[in-house]
């Protein structure tokens, strides 16, 4: 079997695999093609994939005769004209909320899987890029707040008197949360987090920050892990609790998903516009709507003062670990459709390749993306 990695589009650095990886899956007795210059942004070039086995091809060769593409980024539309019925594409296709991606795959019948639906099983913690990803983002957030924010993280005891450490709100504990936490903390800042799932108060307060109760909250234990919609009754205490804590704020980081849906609005304009000249919001739920009322995706605002940083390519900006972690997840997942011989065996019996599969044969498989078309 021949699978080919794919340049990625000229905003993302990170690749799908870099040498290290590739040279685990090429002794799944696999061929390995790289197109020339795809792994440059993360810093690993051509030659560094030739060192382990792998060979440079052109992407015309590698669409019309590798057996199956990986790429983060999904496919251009003039890529979808050429790709094969029997071929079959591995990366992050977003298929909740592209239905005219997920339509465009279905009429070329093409076998596609997005490893941002794997079900968040134990089993598939090895596979689950949306962890290893956010893990990213909560980190880099921190250190993007701390570059704008005009202010020391920690407190400093000088000749010149007190500073006072900075105080940080983070709305949503997550995987990208709990590392905004645990990083805002490293660098000695006053931490506060809230999130309607109950479940994460101990590790929030394990990091070493305050959890912050609303009472109310619809806890879904069949959400996989995610927030999931809240009462109105809620939604006030919820808004009012937040207000009253990110006016105190020097930096709040929000978080908050809703796979599928807009992204929960946590964060009013009323809110900002009392906060202090100088703070910093970082909203990492940009790309789904924001969770701050003035959010704008790419871009960062400045409203009377407060900085708004609307960011959702946080682990494009640390391409060489996010890659690392992306390709380790993404080799976990193919070695379950790689056989000894080295060829593809699609066991549609697996939970995990049945639950990650777009399309397949001209068909939906994973059973949210088909309720979109129901």
């Amino acid at each position: 079997m021949i699978v080919g990695i794919l340049k990625e589009r000229s905003d993302e650095n990170r690749v799908a695999m870099l040498p290290e990886t590739v040279k685990d899956l090429i002794s799944k007795k696999v061929t390995v093609w790289i197109e020339s210059g795809a792994g440059a942004g993360a810093y690993a070039s051509d030659d560094d994939y030739e060192a382990v086995g792998a060979l440079v091809m052109n992407l015309e060769k590698m669409i019309k005769e590798a057996d199956l593409l990986l790429r983060i980024s999904p496919p251009e539309d003039e890529w979808l004209k050429l790709i094969r019925e029997d071929q079959v594409w591995v990366g992050v296709l977003n298929p909740l909320s592209e239905k005219d991606l997920v339509k465009s795959l279905l009429s070329k019948k093409l076998t596609s899987f997005s490893m941002d639906i794997v079900p968040r099983t134990t089993r598939a913690q090895a596979m689950d890029i949306l962890s290893s990803q956010a893990t990213a983002a909560g980190y880099r957030a921190v250190l993007d707040a701390a570059m704008h924010l005009p202010t020391f993280f920690p407190m400093f005891m000088t000749a010149a008197g007190t500073i006072t450490p900075a105080k940080v709100l983070i709305l949503g504990a997550g995987v990208a949360g709990l590392q905004a936490i645990a990083t805002s903390r490293k660098l000695g800042a006053k931490v506060e987090a809230f999130d309607v799932r109950s479940a994460v108060k101990e590790e929030v307060q394990s990091l070493g920050a305050k959890f912050i109760e609303v009472e109310g909250a619809v806890d879904d234990a069949a959400a996989g892990g995610y927030a999931v919609e809240q009462t109105e009754e809620f939604r006030q205490r919820q808004k009012q609790a937040i207000h009253d804590h990110a006016i105190r704020s020097d930096v709040v980081i929000t978080t908050a998903q809703i796979p599928g849906k807009p992204a929960p609005r946590l964060l009013e304009k009323a809110t900002v516009e009392q906060m202090k000249a100088g703070s910093v919001v970082i909203d990492l739920a940009a790309s789904s709507g924001g969770n701050c009322e003035l959010t704008v995706n790419g871009q960062t605002i400045n409203h009377n003062g407060v900085q708004i940083i609307g960011q959702s390519d946080y682990p494009s900006t640390l391409p060489k670990d996010s890659s690392k972690m992306f390709g380790k997840n993404l080799l976990n997942f193919l070695s379950l459709m790689i056989n000894e011989e080295g060829n593809l065996k699609l066991d549609f019996q697996d939970d995990l390749i049945q639950g990650t599969c777009v399309t397949h044969q001209g068909e939906v498989y994973n059973s949210r993306v088909k309720n979109l078309f129901s």
